[in-house]
């Protein structure tokens, strides 16, 4: 099975590049499951409901989120009842969601997803590798394709994470930084990992925000509202030929569209 995992969907222009996008790629590359982080998906901050089932309907089997999934309260309700959504595993006991999810796959087999939040740099107060293990244990009795995202700042905390894991999943994949990472491989154990997939979002930006906007702050270090860049949009992913829940190998994708 091919599985191909999609980078941080930031606002509208990443929404409609990846929903042009998305359906020709998986024809041509027979993928069999599709996993989009889209925490940034609403208009940078945060996901809707109406923008995850636009997602949904497009052809993503399962939708990953992190530090910024709170942002629009209204998609509280959806994250509790849709189980093709998560959010970060690591957060409060009651909080709305789901960090863990089972879905099938295009071949009829089951994929587990698991989300989780960084603790370094990142006000998530739980580390991921307190939870994990139990995640995983749990996974493998429902699958044996498991993908897990690690959405934190540190690259030391998300290699350390893939190690951990090495052998026990099919893929670790780092979200967050927006900025794809050349480390793309398949550790010794047959897990595939890459320390971030980097961002689908406006090219000429500074992480999907206009960078007008961005070196003002910078050069005169006052407050500024965040604006969505316009233009051109860079799609980042990587595609996993997965056998037996182990990673044959690992592509990264990084095309403008």
């Amino acid at each position: 099975m091919n599985l191909l995992f999609v980078g941080d969907v930031f606002g509208r222009p990443g929404r409609d590049a990846l929903l042009g996008w998305l359906p020709g790629f998986v024809a041509e590359h027979d993928v069999g499951f599709v996993v989009v982080n889209g925490e940034n998906a609403a208009n940078g901050a945060g996901i809707t409901s109406k923008i995850a089932l636009r997602l949904l309907d497009a052809g993503v089997d399962v939708i990953t989120t992190g530090n910024h999934v709170w942002r629009q309260k209204e998609v509280f309700d959806f994250l509790a009842r849709d189980e093709r959504i998560v959010r970060p595993a690591n957060y409060p006991e009651g909080a709305p969601g789901r960090g863990l999810t089972v879905r099938p796959a295009r071949d009829g087999s089951s994929v587990a997803v698991i989300d989780l939040a960084g603790s370094l740099f990142m006000d998530t107060g739980l580390s991921p590798f307190r939870i994990v293990d139990r995640l995983v244990d749990q996974a493998r009795k429902q699958a044996e394709t498991i993908v897990v995202d690690l959405h934190a700042e540190a690259t030391s905390e998300k290699v350390a994470m893939g190690h951990h894991l090495d052998g026990r999943v099919t893929l670790v994949v780092g979200t967050h930084t927006h900025v794809q990472t050349s480390d793309a491989r398949v550790l010794p154990g047959g897990t595939a990992y890459i320390t971030d997939v980097g961002m689908t979002g406006p090219a000429e930006s500074v992480i999907g925000v206009s960078k007008e906007i961005i070196l003002r702050r910078f050069l005169t270090e006052m407050p500024v509202q965040f604006e969505v860049a316009e233009g051109p949009v860079r799609i980042d992913a990587v595609l996993v030929a997965v056998e037996g829940g182990r990673a044959r190998s690992i592509e990264t994708i990084e095309t403008i569209v």
